[in-house]
C-alpha cells in the first residue's frame, strides 16, 4: 500500500521527537524528503541545534532532491542567523513541494519562510499533523510567547499523595520500570530543577542514566536562595560531566558565591520573594539562557510555589499502589487556597500502566 502525506509527516515528527532535550535553544525539527512516493533522505536537527534538519536532509539527498517533496515539522527558517535560511536551501536544491506541520511562531519567520518558498514557485501546504507538532514544539513556542520554558512537574507518590514516610524514607516508592520512564523524561528535557531541600535530603545526582539516550549533557538546576548546597554534594562533584546552575537571591554571602564560582558553576542572582526567590523572574532568566523544556522533580515546597504562581504547564504523576498515611510527607506543600476555584486545574491527557505503577499525564486547563 502506498504511503500518504500523513505517513511521511508522522515519520518526520518521530524524528523530531527523538531530538527533544538535545537541540535547545532551537526546536527539534524533523524532515523527510520523498520522490515518487519513496523516501530519499531524512534527518532531524543536530544536537546543539545545528545543522538544521532540512539542510542535513538535503545534503543526504544530493541531486535527487530536485523535484522532490519535503515534509517538515516546523516552517523552514527564512532569516540569516548563524546558518543560512533553510527556506533558501530548499529553493536552491530544486524542491518542488513543501508540506509543513506548524507555522514558526518566531516573529523573524512566522510566515516568511512559506512566502519565500511560494515566491520561488514551490507548492506549499501547511497544517498536516499540526496538533502533534504543537505538542512537540511547545517548549520553543513557550519561550517565544511567554518568555519562559515549558515546565513539567514530575511527581512519584503513593495512592494518598505522599512522597515519603514521616521519617523521610522515600526509596523507592515506584518500581524500577517506572524509574526508567522517569529517566526518559530527563532525557527529553533541556534541564532538570530541584529545590535545595531535596538536595539536602536526598543528595541526588540528577543525571539521565539511560545509556545513549541523549547526546548533550542535562543541565541541572538548584533553587537555593541562600546558597546552602554542600560543596561536597554528588551533584557538584559531577559538575564536569553535566553543568550545574544555582538560582539564588540577591544579597547572599559574597564568600559563598565566590566558592561556587571557583568551581565553575553558573550562578543566577534573582530578586528575593517571601518564599526565597522570585520564580517568575527565575523562569524568564532560564529562557534567556536557552532553556526551552524544564523538568521539575521536587520537592514539595518548590512544587507548591510553582503551582501557586501558575507556572506549571504539564504534570507527569507516577502513582504506586501503596498507602503511606497522613503523617507522611505530601507531594505538594500547602499554598494557601481557600476555595476550590483557586485550585490549579489540569486536564488528563493519557495514562500509562508501568508494571504495578501508573503514570498519568496532565496538561494545563485552558
Amino acid at each position: 500500500m502506498a504511503l500518504t502525506d500523513h505517513d511521511f509527516m508522522r515519520m518526520a515528527l518521530a524524528l523530531a521527537r527523538r531530538g527533544l532535550g538535545d537541540t535547545a535553544p532551537n526546536p527539534s525539527v524533523g524532515c523527510v524528503l520523498t520522490a515518487e512516493g519513496r523516501i530519499i533522505a531524512r534527518a532531524r536537527t543536530a544536537p546543539g541545534g545545528r545543522p538544521h534538519a532540512e539542510t542535513q536532509a538535503l545534503a543526504i539527498a544530493g541531486a535527487a532532491a530536485r523535484g522532490a517533496t519535503a515534509y517538515v515539522t516546523l516552517e523552514p527558517c527564512a532569516h540569516h542567523g548563524k546558518t543560512p535560511p533553510c527556506a533558501q536551501a530548499l529553493i536552491d536544491a530544486g524542491i518542488a513541494r513543501v508540506v509543513i506541520a506548524q507555522t514558526d511562531p518566531d516573529p523573524r519567520v512566522n510566515g516568511a519562510g512559506m512566502s519565500l518558498l511560494q515566491r520561488a514557485g514551490i507548492r506549499v501546504e501547511t497544517g498536516l499533523c499540526a496538533a502533534e507538532a504543537g505538542v512537540l514544539n511547545a517548549g520553543f513556542t513557550s519561550v517565544i510567547e511567554q518568555s519562559r520554558p515549558l515546565i513539567t512537574l514530575k511527581l512519584a507518590t503513593s495512592l494518598d499523595g505522599q512522597i515519603a514516610t514521616r521519617m523521610g524514607a522515600s526509596q523507592w516508592i515506584t518500581g524500577p520500570a517506572a524509574r526508567a520512564v522517569g529517566h526518559k523524561l530527563r532525557g527529553n528535557h533541556d534541564a532538570i530543577m530541584v529545590g535545595v531541600g531535596t538536595l539536602l535530603a536526598d543528595d541526588p545526582e540528577l543525571t539521565c542514566r539511560l545509556e545513549g539516550y541523549r547526546a548533550t549533557p542535562l543541565t541541572r538546576i538548584i533553587v537555593d536562595s541562600h546558597l546552602r548546597t554542600p560543596l561536597t554534594s554528588r551533584l557538584l562533584l559531577s559538575r564536569h560531566a553535566s553543568p550545574v546552575w544555582i538560582l539564588h537571591r540577591d544579597g547572599t554571602d559574597p564568600a559563598r558565591r565566590a566558592a561556587f564560582a571557583d568551581l565553575g558553576l553558573t550562578l543566577i542572582e534573582l530578586p528575593a520573594s517571601p518564599t526565597g526567590i522570585s520564580l517568575p523572574y527565575a523562569v524568564r532568566a532560564l529562557a534567556g539562557a536557552g532553556i526551552t523544556r524544564l523538568l521539575v522533580e521536587g520537592g514539595s515546597t518548590l512544587a507548591a510555589a510553582l503551582l501557586q504562581t501558575d507556572l506549571i504547564d504539564r504534570l507527569a504523576w507516577f502513582t504506586a499502589p501503596l498507602v503511606i498515611g497522613g503523617d507522611g510527607i505530601p507531594a505538594i506543600a500547602g499554598f494557601g487556597i481557600d476555595k476550590i476555584t483557586q485550585a490549579a486545574h489540569f486536564k488528563l491527557d493519557h495514562v500509562q500502566q508501568i508494571g504495578p505503577d501508573r503514570l498519568a499525564h496532565y496538561s494545563r486547563s485552558a
